[in-house]
Formats: C-alpha cells, structure tokens, sequence
C-alpha cells in the first residue's frame, strides 16, 4: 500500500532491512571518556584509532567483512577509500584533505568474530569544545524526526554529572521510546584511575559504579552500571611474550625497590632507576597497561601465574571487561532479536503516524505495549545493584527464570538442554504456581513482590511458549 511511496517506501524498506541486520550497539559519552580503547578491548584486536585526530571527531561504523576496509562517506553520497596507517605503533585512519565537518561517517569492515553478530558505532564526545561534534552523536541517537540510529547504548562516564543523567535520560526515551532504557548500560571507564592507579583501584571504581547506579534507579535511565579498566583490558587481550617476560622478571624485584620506582609513571620509566627491564619496555608497559596494570601482573605472577595466556585472562577478568561482557551479552545478546524488532517498530510507528494510518498504527503499538521482556532487563539491571529479600537460592532462581542466564525454556527453569515437553511444562507450571503465591505474600516489601511477580510473569511465558 505504502511501499510505491517516494517518500515513505523507502522508510519502510528501512525498517524490514534492520530486522536482518546485526545488533547495533552504540559506544557513547563525553570526550576522553575511553571509548575507542573499549570498543578495542571488546573486539579484542586494536581497530579503532584513540589518538585525538580527525576521524575520532566523526561518527564511525565497525561491521564485520571478509577483509579489513575502511570508507569515508562524505558530502552527502561520497565516498573515499581511506588508508589505515600506525604511527609509533598505533592505528590511525588518514582523512587526507577531508575534514571532520564533511565527513557524514565512516565505514570500517573489519574480520573479527566479535563483529560477526553485532555493529559497534563509535561516536564523538558528547561534551567536546565543538558544539557541532556533540551534534553528531546526538544527530545519530537521538534524532529529531526518526528513529535512534542504535538498538542499544553503552554510556561511559568517569563522572556522574546533571549532563550525562540529562543525555541519559534522552537516549532512554529515543531508544526505548514509552518502555524506557530498554538496552542502556553505563560504565564507569577507566576505572583504574579512580583509586590513582592504586592496587585497590578496581574495589573503589565498584563502590563508585554502585553509587552511579542508586542515583540513576530514580531517573530509570539504566539498567546497570559496571566499572571497566579499558587500557588494561586491551593490554591483557593483546599480550605480548615480551611483556609476560618482562614482569617476570619485575615480580622478582623486592617490594620497597618496587614501590619506590613506581611512584610515579615517569619514574618508573626512567633510565636511572635500577631495575632488570630496560626502560624501553618499561615506558612501553607503562603506556599499555598504566600503572595498576603494571602491580597487579607483577602480584599475579608473585602469586603462581605461569604462562602469558594465564595472565591475559587473569587481567582481563580484573579490568572489569568479563562482567562487562556478561551484561551485555544478557541484557544485548540473547534479546537482539527483540530489541532490533523494537526499534523497527518504533520507526515504524513513526512512519505511520507521519501518514495518519490509525489502523496500522494501533496494531503497532499494541506490539509495542507487550513489554515484559522489557521489564524483566530493567529487573536484572535493578538486581545488580539492590538484591531482593530473598534466601540465594531463590534468587538464583529468580535471576535464571528471567532470562539473567539465557532466554530458552531450559535456561530459564534450570532443566538439561535434552529435557522432554511434559518436563519443561511441569517445571514451568510450579514456577508459575510458586513465584505467584511469594508476589501475593502480605510480608514482602514492595520491590521483592515486583520482582517475584515478574518471574511468575515469565514462567507464564514459558508455558504459553510450550502449547
């Protein structure tokens, strides 16, 4: 009916193409907040440029291909093929004589399997000096007259200011539109700056993480906020024999020499400071790893670490990056289906109410109005940082049966993946009958009712999904 329309046609041709589409998850926050070393650290190779050039003041796509390719599109329906360099070892991409301001995005393909199900999108500061650079993150997640650019959004702050709660906020209402923060997740970044590169760094970035997430519950403009180390979690997924050699060497030095030459990260790169690794590699370990890097794989290596793939995964799991990737995956992964159709539909409700089809467009948001799945993220989201009152079992259970452990049938009830019909259907049936009687208990607190009423809510979901 619409699709010979020159104007809405390719509207809706838009929406049918992104339901085929990998997940698009957008890296968001205010400049120098580590997004491109994070984006990094998750691809787990270094194909995004972190120097301050032209290309980082751009909006720029990371899709996965065959072979790596990087394309500017510029000046409306340009296009350049641009050259990847690396300067004292690291990527950049070289614009030539474009700039920033004609660039509409860059393009990369990239063969990393972490692109394979999903599209990072690396955007510009929000809070740079250049009002238009901010404009284009915005222009991309919370455009005036279409739909977010992003099924879901990690924000990364270092600070929780009234502008990242306001940005926030917008992202929440743009992406989720009347559902809320559907797939928002803050990181405290550079988390390892937060106690001064101390060897409790990481324990102080987690109370921090835990504060940001009880001021933001009564905006409910995120589902959860995890501290992550980028720099070290780069560093350990990109280790290097030479470096593993290097602290093994650094973990036999006694512990006064040790602390003295790490006062300072000039100090302990300096040539005069008596030490069995030349500083060279010292000054290349500093700029890698940071000083907490540095102390926690030396005290790793003190504490039996044998081997370089060991000690990568040791730090990686310390930087922050693994929990990061457990919520995304719970929270972005196993619901990418959902949340990419959730953002068709809500350009496709705009696309409608452009055309005033009352007809289409109720049947479109009673689709939008089915919001459980949405509720049980924002429940996880809440659960990290607020526990319900319950014994740890039933809060295992709880977190399993809504989805915080995978979304199939025998994930959500804890049954073996080869469980038969009449099985699923039995557990699923007590789980309903169970979490329903502890949401109707007189002595529970309103939150631990919430939260058992949306777990009985699922179980039902479960058993409608099994007839």
């Amino acid at each position: 009916m619409y699709g010979a329309d020159a104007t809405v046609g390719p509207q809706l041709a838009e929406c049918a193409a992104r339901l085929d589409q990998p997940l698009r998850v957008a890296l968001a926050g205010s400049l120098k907040a580590g997004k491109s070393t994070l984006l990094n650290a998750l691809v787990g190779q270094d194909i995004a440029p972190t120097d301050a050039t032209e290309c980082t003041r751009v909006v720029t796509w990371y899709r996965h291909g065959s072979t790596p390719s990087v394309t500017a599109r510029y000046d409306g329906t340009r296009s350049l093929a641009v050259p990847v360099q690396r300067h004292d070892g690291r990527l950049t991409f070289e614009l030539g004589e474009l700039t920033a301001d004609r660039v509409d995005r860059i393009d990369v393909e990239w063969p990393a399997s972490a692109l394979a199900q999903t599209t990072i999108i690396d955007t510009p500061g929000t809070s740079s000096l250049s009002r238009e650079v901010s404009a284009r993150t915005l222009a991309l997640l919370t455009p005036a007259d279409a739909a977010s650019g992003a099924d879901a959004v990690v924000y990364l702050m270092r600070t929780l200011g009234a502008a990242d709660v306001e940005f926030l906020d917008r992202i929440g209402r743009h992406v989720g539109g009347g559902s809320g923060p559907l797939g928002v997740i803050g990181v405290v970044s550079r988390a390892d700056e937060v106690g001064a590169g101390r060897a409790d760094a990481m324990m102080s970035a987690t109370e921090v993480a835990s504060r940001f997430t009880g001021e933001l519950e009564g905006t409910g403009s995120c589902q959860a906020v995890v501290p992550v180390a980028g720099l070290l979690a780069l560093a350990a997924r990109t280790l290097r024999q030479s470096e593993f050699a290097a602290f093994e060497a650094l973990s036999r030095v006694p512990a006064e020499q040790m602390q003295v030459a790490m006062l300072s990260a000039d100090r302990f790169a300096r040539p005069d400071i008596p030490l069995p690794v030349a500083p060279e590699m010292r000054a290349q370990l500093v700029d890698r790893f940071g000083l907490f890097g540095i102390r926690m794989a030396v005290a790793l290596v003190q504490l039996g670490v044998r081997d370089s793939p060991s000690l990568a995964a040791e730090l990686v799991a310390r930087s922050g990056l693994d929990e990061l990737r457990h919520v995304i995956d719970v929270q972005f992964g196993q619901r990418a289906e959902q949340l990419k159709t959730h953002s068709a539909l809500l350009a496709l409700e705009r696309v409608l109410c452009a055309c005033g089809d009352r007809q289409l467009l109720a049947a479109v948001r009673r689709e939008l109005a089915d919001q459980h799945g949405f509720a049980e993220l924002r429940l996880l989201g809440r659960l990290r940082s607020a526990p319900a009152a319950l014994p740890d079992a039933e809060l295992a259970e709880l977190q399993r049966l809504i989805g915080g452990f995978g979304i199939g049938a025998t994930q959500r009830l804890g049954l073996p993946a080869d469980a038969a019909p009449a099985q699923l259907r039995a557990a699923a049936v007590a789980a309903v009958h169970s979490w329903r009687a502890r949401a109707e208990h007189p002595l529970l607190d309103p939150f631990t009712a919430r939260a058992a009423a949306v777990a009985a809510r699922s179980a039902e979901g479960v058993v409608t999904a099994l007839r």
